[in-house]
């Protein structure tokens, strides 16, 4: 990759905003590969893709980057409603605990506790 290239802009700004000059690396594979490549693919709508990655995320009792993700599904057109449903529907296929856990986040995300 060229210098030119790893300076220029990108559309998504996350991981810069997150890690400044602290890892660079992190910064790319978040901002230019995940964000404005992986997200922006026409194979999914942004929505499923926000179901999946959640779906994913609460799995794994990653309640770091649900997070961000659960509001992140909330401003690609999934609703509240469609959350909660989701994650009763997880919490039988990736464990109780987990589907508790991201339960609470969404919780505290729609009481504005976040």
């Amino acid at each position: 990759m060229t210098e030119n290239t790893e300076n220029q802009q990108s559309g998504w700004t996350g991981g810069r905003n997150a890690f400044g000059d602290f890892a660079p690396g992190m910064v790319h594979s978040t901002d230019k590969v995940l964000f404005d490549e992986v997200w922006e693919r026409e194979g999914l709508s942004k929505r499923d893709r926000s179901l999946v990655t959640i779906s994913a995320l609460t799995a794994l009792g990653k309640m770091d980057q649900l997070q961000f993700h659960l509001d992140f599904a909330r401003q690609n057109g999934v609703t509240d409603e469609e959350l909660k449903e989701a994650l009763l529907h997880l919490a039988f296929y990736a464990g109780w605990p987990n589907g508790m856990g991201a339960t609470t986040v969404l919780k505290n995300i729609i009481e504005g506790k976040n």
